[in-house]
C-alpha cells in the first residue's frame, strides 16, 4: 500500500511562498496599523504591557470581607403521606398492558378480570 499525502499537509515542499498581494495593500496595512495604535492594541504596544486576565483570587487571610457563619440550620420534618380515607374505592385491578385501575364500590371485580383476558 502506498503512502498518500493529505491536501495542504504536504511535507515535500518546505519553501516559503511569496504572499500574493494586490496593489494598494501597503496603504490598507498602514491604515490598519494606525487604527490599532489609536486603540492601544498594536503588537508593538502589547509587548510592553503586563498580561493579566483581570481576575484575581482574593487573599482571605488579609481582608475578611465575606462574613462566614458556624450556624447549622435545622432539618425539615418528614412530609405527611397522602392516605385515602374514603370508602368508595375497594381495591385496584390490573387491566391490559399493566394498566392499574381503581375498583369502586358497586362494580364487579370479575369484569376487570375478563377484560384482561380478551
Amino acid at each position: 500500500m502506498t503512502m498518500h499525502l493529505v491536501r495542504g499537509m504536504s511535507s515535500l515542499n518546505t519553501k516559503k511562498r511569496k504572499a500574493n498581494r494586490q496593489p494598494g495593500w501597503e496603504k490598507a496595512q498602514a491604515e490598519h496599523d494606525a487604527y490599532l495604535m489609536k486603540m492601544g492594541v498594536h503588537p508593538s504596544q502589547l509587548k510592553n504591557k503586563e498580561k493579566s486576565s483581570g481576575n484575581e483570587i482574593p487573599n482571605y487571610k488579609v481582608h475578611r470581607s465575606v462574613p462566614t457563619s458556624d450556624r447549622i440550620c435545622t432539618i425539615a420534618p418528614k412530609a405527611k403521606r397522602n392516605v385515602y380515607s374514603g370508602d368508595y374505592v375497594t381495591g385496584l385491578a390490573t387491566m391490559h398492558k399493566s394498566n392499574i385501575v381503581p375498583v369502586g364500590r358497586g362494580t364487579d371485580p370479575k369484569e376487570y378480570a375478563q377484560m384482561r383476558r380478551s
